[in-house]
Formats: structure tokens, sequence, C-alpha cells
């Protein structure tokens, strides 16, 4: 019976022969399953993203995951393409790339080298504390090298105040988690202006650094 009691919602029907049920992707069905707040707090960085780029005409994600979020950023630019290292999460990702919110993927790993064209903005949530100190440079510095001259990045992760709280798991792959200063310091070797502000749970707000969870970096000015 595809028929409801208010008439309004009969819309969700067609809607669901248009495009289809949605799946969550490999990495967000692990999150829904087995911590299913934590999926409200990587929506609302990516909400933040959408907010701050709404308007940009071409914006990228660096290391996208499955791609599930990045929709949310997708209604508010342009043009997006999202990018991995990884081809079995790239593959995921094409799979969340479609209408009525598409974007391009692309594979690539920004420690070897930049992109071939330019973004106006650039973000990248819960990458950097992966990358291993000694490979940070070249990445930031690759990243720079795709973004234009006018454009903004934005960068997130959690603090290392919070890894006493992290998961077994998630301490496997956070190598290079940073406190506040460090990870303004490293940021403004290739930007001129670095705003980074808290966040816990999903709120984004400016207080003591030591007691926040994740940081939120919004970079301007880069310098090649």
């Amino acid at each position: 019976m595809n028929e409801t009691k208010e008439p309004q919602y009969n819309a969700c029907f067609e809607t669901r022969r248009m495009y289809g049920e949605a799946g969550l992707g490999l990495m967000t069905n692990h999150t829904w399953h087995m911590d299913p707040r934590r999926l409200a707090f990587v929506l609302s960085r990516y909400k933040f993203v959408a907010k701050m780029f709404a308007g940009f005409e071409t914006v990228l994600e660096v290391g996208c995951g499955d791609g599930f979020p990045a929709r949310l950023v997708a209604q508010t630019v342009g043009e997006l393409a999202v990018s991995d290292f990884d081809p079995t999460f790239l593959r995921e990702a094409e799979k969340q790339g479609c209408e009525p919110w598409p974007y391009e993927t692309l594979r690539h790993n920004f420690v070897d080298a930049p992109l071939p064209r330019k973004f106006r903005g650039i973000y990248s949530l819960d990458v950097l504390e992966h990358i291993v100190p000694e490979n940070m440079p070249q990445f930031l510095g690759n990243l720079v090298l795709s973004l234009q001259d006018n454009g903004a990045a934005i960068f997130g992760m959690p603090s290392i105040h919070s890894q006493e709280f992290a998961s077994p798991q998630s301490k496997i792959g956070h190598v290079n988690c940073q406190d506040l200063p460090q990870l303004k310091a490293n940021l403004g070797t290739f930007f001129s202006n670095v705003f980074v502000f808290s966040m816990n749970d999903e709120v984004v707000h400016t207080g003591f650094e030591k007691m926040s969870h994740y940081f939120l970096a919004l970079c301007t000015g880069p310098q090649t």
C-alpha cells in the first residue's frame, strides 16, 4: 500500500521510485551499528564545511572514505569532487555519488603529488591524524598546490587530549593527533590565516582547548 494517513507524505513514495532507497556506505554502516551517536557528530562536521563553503564553485574532499556524508557539501556548492587513496573506499564512494546530489570521485594520494587542477575549497576531515608526522609537510604542500590563490581549506581532527577516551580501534590509526598550538603552527606554515574552532560532540565553539574533543581549522591565504 503506497499511501500514508497524511497525504503530504505520499511524496516519499515518488522519491523512492525516482532514486531508490539509499544504503549506508561501508564505514557509515559500521558506525551506525556500533556507535550510532557518532554518526550525528560526523554529519555535523560536514554541515560545518557545507556552511563555510556555501556558494563555492569547485570543492574537493581529501580522504572521503565511503563518501556517505559528502552530499551535505554537494547540496551547497557548485561542483564537488571527493578523493581517497584507498580503492576499496573509493568504490564505496562511487555508489554514493548519485542523483540528486552527484559528485566526482578521484583516486589520489596527496603525500605523493598535487592534483593537476585547482579548487576554490578543499576540506579534509579525520585524515591528518592518520598521516605520520614526517609525511605531513608533503601532504599539506601538495594540497595547497591544488588550491586556488583565493581558496580556503578546512581540516578536522581529534585533539591529542581526546585520545585517552578513544577506542582501541581508533588508536591504531591515530598516529599524529595534536594539540591546538601544534595544529595551528603546522597549518600556519602553509596558510596566512588559520582559525581553529573547538568541537565537542556536534557543538562547535571557542571554548578551552584542552577540553575539546575535536578541532576544526579554517585556513585562508594559501602559501605555495
